[in-house]
């Protein structure tokens, strides 16, 4: 998936975020932890109208902040959507030490445990070439700093019975579905019924 046109309203950035989580990350099996939250819409879409790194951060600790002060029944997770911003990916991998420290400012005052993953339209692993398929696990619509809580994090690794698998068979499903599969995935007019497993 490419990055998507910035001139789109926040209704437009939302959908094409559902969209990915519902035929990648879902559809494909990518996070076995997905679904739940997704499906019992405990998911909160935030479209930062941030056009710098500092008011990136601003929204961060502000969406931080409500994540730890709501109900995991209503809120379990969060996206920071920022079509505006970070959107070289170089830029993105700077800020999440900006990021990293925000959260660990936070957790000292408000005696919270939150985590942050993060997805963008260029990403690429550091050991993977540019065009290399498995960069796309983590390839998004657009850049997300994604904030999950850490109690959650660690129920749902406890429930999978090899954790470490879970990136190996996101490559393996990768390299079998293919550039030209990923494609396909977005394209309106193709039937994309057929799914991984999710187990």
């Amino acid at each position: 998936m490419t990055a998507q046109p910035q001139a789109q309203s926040d209704a437009e950035v939302i959908a094409a975020t559902r969209r990915w989580i519902e035929r990648a990350v879902i559809g494909l099996g990518l996070c076995p932890f997905a679904r739940a939250p997704y499906a019992q819409q405990r998911v909160r879409y935030r479209v930062s109208a941030a056009r710098d790194a500092q008011a990136l951060a601003v929204d961060l600790r502000e969406e931080a902040q409500r994540l730890i002060a709501t109900d995991p029944q209503e809120i379990e997770t969060t996206l920071l959507i920022h079509p505006h911003v970070l959107g070289d990916f170089l830029d993105y991998n700077d800020f999440l030490d900006v990021a990293e420290a925000t959260l660990d400012e936070l957790e000292l005052e408000l005696d919270a445990d939150l985590q942050i993953a993060s997805f963008h339209p260029h990403y690429q692993f550091g050991d993977a070439e540019a065009d290399a398929i498995e960069n796309c696990t983590n390839r998004s619509p657009y850049p997300i700093l994604h904030l999950l809580r850490a109690d959650g994090v660690a129920a749902a690794i406890e429930s999978v019975r090899d954790p470490e698998a879970i990136y190996r068979r996101n490559i393996d499903t990768l390299r079998e579905l293919g550039t030209d599969g990923w494609n396909a995935l977005w394209d309106e007019g193709r039937d994309i019924s057929t799914r991984r497993r999710n187990d």
